[in-house]
């Protein structure tokens, strides 16, 4: 995307990555206006080329091609990395070796990592949460607790530059954080 006139000179790069399917529309869509709006570059990262599925819950709402693949993108070509979740979503994308590799290399690197809803699921397959506090969809509280992690039901949790929320009712927070991660990875 390109600059939003008025806005931010930085040239930071923030990815969304996502599978093509069953991503939350809103937990995608918020967020990148977020960012876009405030004049940075977002990228729409997927396992595939071509387009990705939204939805509202289980109802399909619309699409959003996609800029890159995991082939084409590693962690030196993010400054931040965004997981939206949905239900389907993360669980498909958590079994692409090169989305998990991904999600590890940033946190490895010290590179800012949020995550909503569903989402933590590909932090926990990246092997990222053990030691760390998080939140989620209160569903995954069992597999983040089984991965190592401090489960806690909060809006927004930072841990570490890995920053989680619980659902479309945290974006604000959530938001919120993104772009101060952006200002931060300057």
């Amino acid at each position: 995307m390109t600059q939003a006139p008025g806005t931010s000179t930085d040239t930071s790069t923030v990815v969304f990555l996502v599978a093509g399917e069953g991503i939350e529309r809103v937990e995608l869509t918020e967020p990148w206006e977020a960012v876009t709006e405030a004049g940075y570059t977002a990228l729409l990262v997927s396992t595939d080329d071509g387009e990705v599925d939204l939805v509202d819950h289980l109802t399909p709402a619309g699409s959003q091609s996609v800029d890159r693949t995991t082939a084409d993108i590693s962690a030196a070509d993010v400054d931040v990395l965004v997981l939206p979740g949905g239900v389907a979503n993360p669980d498909a994308l958590r079994q692409d070796p090169l989305a998990v590799t991904l999600v590890r290399e940033m946190v490895e690197a010290g590179k800012p990592v949020l995550a909503i809803c569903h989402a933590p699921w590909v932090l926990i397959e990246a092997d990222v949460v053990r030691g760390r506090r998080v939140t989620s969809y209160p569903s995954l509280r069992t597999d983040l607790v089984n991965a190592g992690a401090e489960w806690v039901d909060e809006e927004l949790v930072s841990s570490d530059g890995v920053f989680t929320s619980r659902n479309p009712d945290d974006l604000p927070a959530f938001c919120e954080a993104l772009l101060g991660a952006i200002r931060g990875a300057d």
